[in-house]
């Protein structure tokens, strides 16, 4: 018998491994994450790596989340995302208090973002901690999940469940 010439396009889709790094800062959104790394590792053949804020962990137990978490320390989330490789797909999702929502900053910063192809999962409106009532929480995990699986399906044939 011969040996079989390894190709990874003839893999079975769920035997393929796609890597998703999530970085969190030190907003109250930060409570999700132990939630959203679980259901990003319930999606087939998705391995998760977590890039953390030491201000984040404040708003989340690091025994909760069920990878390993890699230090912001030394400013890795910037420099991960100027070294992107930006035939890959980057989304992120915005989590602030309404008023600085609301500045204009907030608005060249995101288009910024935008233009460089990054995809934006929208913040929602509601009755944040902070007491301000309004856009500026970060979409509900399940709208996050839904986003990579589509994301997943459109640039790389991922099957989605």
């Amino acid at each position: 018998m011969e040996p079989k010439a390894a190709c990874p396009a003839a893999a079975p889709l769920v035997e393929r491994k796609f890597h998703v790094l999530v970085g969190v800062t030190g907003s109250v959104a930060a409570l999700k994450l132990p939630l959203l790394v679980s259901k990003l590792l319930d999606i087939p053949g998705l391995e998760v790596a977590v890039v953390t804020t030491e201000r984040a962990k404040h708003f989340y137990s690091p025994q909760d989340v069920p990878v390993t978490l890699y230090s912001d320390a030394d400013e890795w989330e910037t420099c991960v995302i100027r070294a992107w490789d930006r035939s890959k797909p980057l989304l992120f999702c915005p989590a602030m208090n309404t008023a600085m929502w609301e500045h204009p900053i907030t608005a060249q910063q995101l288009h910024q973002l935008k233009a460089f192809g990054y995809v934006e999962i929208p913040c929602v409106a509601k009755k944040l901690v902070c007491g301000d009532k309004g856009l500026g929480a970060m979409a509900e995990v399940g709208t996050i999940v839904d986003k990579v699986k589509e994301v997943l399906f459109q640039h790389s044939g991922f099957q989605q469940s």
